[in-house]
């Protein structure tokens, strides 16, 4: 549904904010909006607004004029000044996310603004701070859809590339970390999904570590510096070191952009849903992703080069419980619950998914030798 009260006027904009204050995963893929944006007027100045915790995932994205970074909860003063800076400083803003802020960033940034707004009576009072919105579809249509739902209103044609990109600090970073392993091919494994609900057995993970080791590559680890993911992945990295080569831990030392140039370059990657795994299946890498409880249909990596507007590249219930697009390849569990939508068995983010935890890793070590069987040879690491 399109509601519209009233943009006028057919001037180009030279100035568009795109307002997209979410976690890492949805800021990567509202990155199509901001290339379609730049595709269709070149001359204009696109900047981003997200939180601070987020902006990394952008670096080196030259389709971005300036990044405005805020706190996800900044003090009142902070976010005054914030908003002062921002008030009618672009011709257009676009919020792509229904909620309260974006709508009102948008709403005192720019003279015209449109967004993404949920159709409810509950969320129709936000309608009034928008020249035009877009109903947010919920459940059948992917997020990169939905966003990019919004440039028909702006006769902006849409393009689905999703964008991963790095700094030359970011690369240099990398360069440092990888040097041990001396240009050997890699696979990257990132074992942890921030929730529990997300994970994977650890058994799973040890038995697909000896299989890639057993094919003569190495093993890298990435995920952030956060301290219960910190000790989960050195926990399993010292664990290995007792029965293969220690795999080389880059947990908590790369930046996102640093992550990016490092996916780049690996041989595959395996990942649950979690955002490092949408950055891997945008730069092109063979991936493995392990999917529970989440939808596919609006969560499931954005495959590289997909670029077909009309349909999601993903199935809510596939029988095998596999699904294959581009370079991604999708598992997911067999029980009949699948996807639920829910947070974990016990329904909260500490509990742990059946479908996820029982999950065969002679499923993923298969899907994992299909892929690097049908990869060109990787780039080197240095």
């Amino acid at each position: 549904m399109i509601g519209v009260t009233g943009l006028k006027g057919k001037t180009l904009p030279r100035r568009v904010l795109v307002v997209v204050t979410r976690r890492i995963g949805d800021v990567l893929l509202a990155t199509p909006v901001i290339r379609s944006l730049k595709a269709a007027w070149p001359d204009v100045e696109v900047d981003v607004l997200v939180f601070s915790s987020t902006a990394g995932v952008l670096a080196g994205n030259a389709d971005i004029c300036q990044i405005r970074a805020i706190p996800e909860r900044p003090g009142l003063m902070q976010h005054f000044v914030f908003i002062a800076k921002l008030f009618k400083r672009y011709d257009l803003a676009l919020s792509l996310v229904p909620g309260d802020r974006p709508t009102l960033y948008a709403f005192l940034a720019a003279r015209r603004k449109i967004g993404l707004l949920l159709d409810t009576p509950k969320e129709r009072w936000k309608q009034r701070f928008l020249d035009q919105w877009v109903a947010y579809d919920t459940a059948e249509k992917h997020t990169v859809l939905t966003y990019l739902s919004l440039l028909g209103l702006i006769n902006v044609t849409p393009r689905a590339d999703v964008v991963a990109g790095w700094r030359d600090a970011d690369q240099q970073q990398a360069d440092a970390l990888l040097g041990p392993l001396q240009n050997q091919r890699y696979v990257v494994l990132h074992l942890y999904p921030k929730f529990n609900y997300k994970l994977w057995s650890d058994d799973g993970w040890r038995e697909l570590s000896r299989w890639i080791t057993a094919q003569n590559l190495q093993i890298v680890l990435t995920g952030s510096n956060d301290s219960d993911e910190l000790a989960y992945i050195n926990r399993f990295a010292q664990q290995m070191s007792a029965h293969i080569p220690a795999p080389l831990n880059l947990a908590g030392k790369l930046s996102l952009g640093a992550t990016a140039c490092v996916l780049s370059r690996a041989a595959a990657y395996v990942g649950p849903d979690t955002a490092v795994t949408h950055m891997a299946a945008a730069l092109g890498v063979p991936v493995v992703t392990l999917f529970g409880p989440t939808d596919p249909v609006k969560w499931g990596p954005w495959p590289k080069g997909y670029a077909d507007l009309d349909r999601t590249p993903w199935q809510r219930l596939v029988s095998s419980g596999d699904q294959s697009r581009g370079n991604v390849q999708l598992l997911q569990g067999h029980a009949a619950c699948v996807p639920c939508g829910k947070e974990g068995c016990r329904r909260n983010i500490a509990s742990y998914s059946d479908c996820l935890q029982q999950l065969p890793p002679a499923r993923v070590i298969s899907a994992l030798n299909a892929a690097l069987k049908a990869a060109p040879p990787s780039k080197n690491v240095n």
